[in-house]
């Protein structure tokens, strides 16, 4: 029982940075309805600040400074490649957001360098023992928990009460009725991708705490594309909810394989676009997706 506990918490631990992802996906789709391929490269840019802020200001103040930064990286972008992109076929704007990760990465992997780089995270690999159940859990896997907890309360109350966030979600539900009542969708789509940017930054940043930030790090991101579509590309409760159960079952198959020897090693690996595939065979919209319906 004990494995199982830590199991679970380790899941929703790695659950919540593609949590964070995929509401940075869903948020931009919702906004555009086009799937932005930059994330990967705003994780990875977000998370090589935090190593450069660390020393100088400390942990505590260069996560949230590198999501500002990263969230801005993201604003020029919109502007410069995606914004000249409005109206033409949401597969050309997809294209082009494939082409600003890969010139993104090449960029903040130069600034890797050869050196090993760190987020500078106060805990490392320390573990913190939960009271009455004997169970261990790594303190980075409890700090992404929280930290993402306090983001998706923060965010889903942004959207709930403020008035861009009601822009937000009017210009998501319908374009050209939103403009009609006076909302800038331009300024929308600025800031669904700034808040894309800062999600990811937070995410990179958990993701190499008590590791290393290298050039590969930007993989983790595709484990959100099979979340997304598992919890519905337009639903952010979606996203939440996928995420942590693609964490769960994840370290639930790593930690159970030997149980099942002719799977082969590192299944789980896979385990998140087996959950995907399975979950589309019942539901092609995904498990909070929105079904379209056309009149003919």
């Amino acid at each position: 029982m004990t494995e199982l506990l830590e199991s679970v918490l380790r899941g929703l631990g790695t659950g919540s940075v593609y949590a964070l992802l995929a509401l940075g996906f869903v948020i931009i789709y919702k906004a555009t309805r086009v799937i932005s391929f930059a994330q990967p490269a705003f994780m990875l840019a977000g998370a090589v600040l935090v190593t450069y802020l660390a020393g100088p200001v400390g942990f505590w103040l260069a996560v949230p400074v590198a999501a500002l930064l990263t969230a801005g990286l993201a604003l020029g972008v919109e502007r410069v490649a995606v914004r000249p992109m409005v109206g033409r076929p949401a597969f050309v704007v997809a294209i082009i957001t494939l082409g600003v990760d890969v010139a993104v990465r090449v960029v903040v992997n130069g600034f890797i360098g050869l050196d090993v780089r760190h987020v500078g995270d106060p805990w490392g690999l320390r573990t913190v023992a939960i009271p009455g159940t004997g169970v261990d859990l790594q303190q980075r896997h409890l700090g992404a928990l929280l930290a993402t907890t306090v983001l998706i309360a923060a965010l889903f109350a942004f959207f709930r009460f403020t008035r861009m966030g009601l822009a937000m979600r009017a210009a998501a539900y319908d374009q050209e009725a939103a403009l009609a009542q006076g909302v800038s969708v331009g300024a929308v789509f600025a800031l669904a991708w700034g808040l894309a940017g800062g999600l990811a930054a937070v995410a990179g940043t958990f993701a190499a705490a008590g590791a290393s930030v290298d050039a590969g790090l930007w993989l983790i991101a595709l484990t959100a594309l099979p979340v997304i579509i598992l919890g519905g590309l337009d639903s952010l409760p979606g996203a939440v909810v996928g995420g942590l159960a693609v964490g769960m079952i994840q370290e639930l198959a790593a930690t159970y394989q030997q149980h099942a020897p002719w799977l082969g090693g590192n299944v789980s690996v896979i385990t998140p676009y087996v959950l995907m595939l399975l979950v589309l065979l019942v539901r092609p919209y995904g498990l909070f997706g929105t079904r379209e319906v056309e009149r003919v």
